[in-house]
């Protein structure tokens, strides 16, 4: 009876269980980071154990800094 409880739950579209769902992919940049953290979120090493979602999100926002940098660099050595 519990798991038809449960299995009724999971599919009712219930906010709690929506928390996962992300937001539209805004730019090239965070639709490249959002593979990124998705590659590397099941191999990198959780020693403080944060959790997959934290673990995901350190990467995700390494990897927008770091193209971030990047493109700022670009436009100043256009500028030149």
């Amino acid at each position: 009876m519990a798991a038809a409880i449960l299995g009724g739950f999971a599919g009712s579209g219930h906010p709690a269980l929506a928390q996962g769902a992300s937001t539209p992919i805004q730019s090239p940049q965070d639709a490249a980071c959002r593979n990124e953290a998705r590659a590397k979120v099941f191999v990198t090493p959780d020693p403080k154990g944060l959790g997959l979602y934290a673990i995901g999100r350190q990467i995700y926002m390494s990897c927008m800094r770091r193209l971030q940098s990047a493109a700022t660099r670009r436009v100043r050595d256009r500028r030149r």
